[in-house]
């Protein structure tokens, strides 16, 4: 596919998931999705509701307008709105492989076309943390020092059990919502006593820095060449 689904953000995670499952269960050997959320949340880990102001801080994100959804993978809160271009990427971990450096290299497959991308259109990509980043990561990508794309996996046993299998996502700012995106995140985070705070400076969109940088059909290529490389592997 060349343009992303249009989906509010509770369904584009439950479609990740089921593209997770079906890979799981043998119907397709791996896949991707590209997907916009047509409505604003805090997306969170699903741990964060053990922490004691949660539902309090929930009720505070709602009523400013994020309201709170959990997912499945880890990390800090992190804010969907249509600003956001997500992909996922699910793949068989290949027999050749080993289980050896597995999330580091399923990290690298998914952020190397994307640091192509930003080398292609005349920027300076990196990966690693970056102070004041919201659900901050080593593997951040970022443009010129700021961070543009957040980055996270799940694992799962497939194939009845004998193959492990990863969904690795990554969520891109593509415009420029950074000052309310880091306010929901800071407000949540105070009320529910976490201590970090974030700094809009510390992120960057792609349509901030680049013109019209064509970036689904840019990646769905690369991507589309990368598993099958997955594939030739096993």
């Amino acid at each position: 596919m060349a343009f992303p689904l249009r989906l509010d953000t509770q369904a584009g995670l439950q479609a990740e998931q089921d593209l997770l499952a079906a890979v799981c269960r043998g119907e397709q050997p791996d896949g991707l999705l590209f997907w916009q959320s047509t409505d604003q949340t805090l997306v969170m880990p699903r741990r964060l509701n053990r922490q004691p102001g949660f539902e309090a801080a929930c009720g505070v994100s709602a009523q400013a307008g994020w309201p709170v959804l959990l997912r499945e993978t880890g990390g800090e809160p992190v804010p969907q709105s249509a600003a956001t271009l997500n992909v996922a990427l699910v793949y068989v971990a290949p027999r050749s492989e080993g289980d050896q450096n597995r999330i580091e290299t399923a990290y690298q497959r998914l952020c190397q076309p994307l640091c192509d991308v930003v080398t292609e259109l005349g920027g300076d990509p990196s990966l690693g943390e970056v102070p004041g980043a919201f659900c901050d990561g080593r593997y951040n990508v970022n443009i010129d020092g700021r961070k543009w794309v957040g980055t996270a996996q799940r694992w799962r046993q497939g194939l009845s059990g004998s193959r492990p299998v990863v969904l690795v996502h990554g969520a891109m700012l593509m415009d420029n919502e950074r000052e309310p995106m880091v306010a929901a995140v800071n407000r949540f985070n105070q009320a529910c006593n976490l201590p970090q705070r974030c700094q809009a400076a510390s992120h960057i969109a792609l349509n901030e820095r680049f013109t019209a940088p064509q970036v689904v059909e840019r990646l769905t290529q690369a991507y589309q060449r990368l598993l099958a490389e997955v594939r030739s592997k096993d």
